[in-house]
């Protein structure tokens, strides 16, 4: 993955082309896909990764094929730390679906309410009650952060791939040399 443009600089100048062109027909012009999202899961004691997603679309899509990868090898998960970004009731919910008992730990949203399921007003409780202990547990995810950095030092920012199953294989490659490293 590499972010040489910046992805919200990037949408507001497809925003502006739009609003140039609009009426024309260059709208069925596709433009190239510029970004590849990536969603990782690493161990946090072994440091080791378990599962992997790559999408050109979102990075949510990314997340839900790791998720699968993670059902279909039967791995289970005690505890998982997502960003921001999955901060919300759906994503609990859907931890919830396909890891069933699991800890969260997420930082809300701002508009976060305590409407919604009985696991995320769990995770709200603990988030407000014991924010100190809940915030060191979501705080390990910096390591994740840590072995991602090691991968980009190691082997390089780009997966120089087009398709998506040789960007799929390119990112497994990734993940497979850094899994090596730290049997070592």
């Amino acid at each position: 993955m590499t972010a040489k443009k910046h992805y919200a600089s990037e949408a507001q100048k497809l925003k502006d082309k739009m609003k140039e062109n609009f009426g024309e027909k260059k709208e069925k012009e596709r433009k190239k896909k510029q970004f590849i999202y990536s969603f990782n899961l690493i161990d946090i004691k072994t440091r080791m990764y378990l599962g992997y997603g790559t999408s050109f679309k979102s990075e949510k899509e990314a997340y839900h094929q790791a998720v699968k990868m993670i059902k279909k090898t039967g791995i289970k998960i005690s505890s998982i730390r997502l960003d921001k970004y999955y901060s919300n009731q759906s994503d609990v919910d859907y931890c919830k679906d396909n890891f069933g008992n699991t800890k969260i730990y997420l930082i809300p949203k701002t508009n976060a309410t305590i409407k919604g399921s009985s696991e995320w007003k769990e995770m709200l409780g603990k988030f407000i009650e014991e924010m100190k202990p809940f915030l060191q547990e979501y705080y390990k995810r910096n390591q994740s952060e840590s072995g991602f950095s090691e991968d980009k030092k190691r082997i390089g920012q780009q997966l120089g791939q087009k398709r998506e199953d040789r960007l799929d294989t390119a990112n497994f490659l990734t993940l497979l040399w850094h899994n090596l490293y730290w049997l070592g």
